[in-house]
């Protein structure tokens, strides 16, 4: 099966595969069954998920390469180690200069192919390591900038400190890395206060499930006796 999944705040995308191999476990009655996802989330970010199982997993890399679609809310005046809630605020700078026409026309200057620092704070490979271990443990690391595309970006709304944005990119775009970015280039700071995965290629969040109704669907399933993995 490739399900959709609406993934919550604070949930790893461990704990997601996890509860839902779990839930199949429980309701099928298999012992041994193949679950995995088709891109992460951040714990703080909420959203569309793509969950691969049984024979379904083949087509995970399918997927991983679609572009995502997320709405971000940035915060301005203030920066954080990790870029987003993650890490205690290390940073303020002035914001009374920035205006609504000035986001729009800096978003234009973000368009297309971009030259992205990925965060330390995060899962990228450094030397056979994830980059959030030399985080961690103070250690500073250079991480070298990674070619991504951002296909459309559009101001939902505007205000100091929070500015909501739909953001189209390709796989691999830093949400957070895109918001100090953007805090940079108005000339004050910024981070990441919240980010939801609207879309992933075609697949829409409002077709995915919840942990709830993923359960009755599963109890409909059971009912049946048409229960396909």
């Amino acid at each position: 099966m490739v399900l959709l999944f609406d993934k919550p705040v604070y949930w790893t995308s461990f704990d997601l595969v996890s509860k839902i191999r779990n839930m199949i476990r429980s309701f099928a009655g298999i012992k041994d069954i193949k679950v995995g996802h088709a891109g992460t989330l951040d714990p703080l970010a909420s959203g569309l998920m793509i969950i691969c199982t049984g024979k379904a997993t083949k087509r995970i890399e399918e997927f991983r390469d679609l572009d995502k679609e997320y709405v971000a809310c940035v915060h301005f005046g203030k920066t954080t180690p990790s870029y987003d809630l993650e890490t205690e605020i290390d940073g303020s700078y002035a914001t009374e200069h920035i205006t609504e026409n000035m986001v729009k026309e800096t978003l234009q200057d973000f368009s297309g192919e971009q030259d992205q620092v990925p965060p330390l704070h995060s899962a990228k490979l450094v030397e056979g390591k994830r980059a959030y271990e030399y985080a961690r443990k103070g250690i500073d690391r250079k991480l070298e900038p990674v070619k991504v595309y951002f296909r459309e970006l559009e101001l939902l709304s505007f205000g100091i400190p929070e500015t909501k944005i739909r953001i189209l990119c390709s796989k691999g775009t830093y949400v957070r890395s895109f918001a100090r970015d953007l805090g940079k280039a108005l000339g004050s700071g910024a981070y990441l206060s919240s980010l939801e995965r609207s879309a992933i290629g075609p697949h829409r969040l409002k077709e995915a499930y919840d942990i709830e109704k993923f359960k009755n669907f599963l109890a409909k399933l059971k009912q049946t006796g048409k229960f396909y993995v």
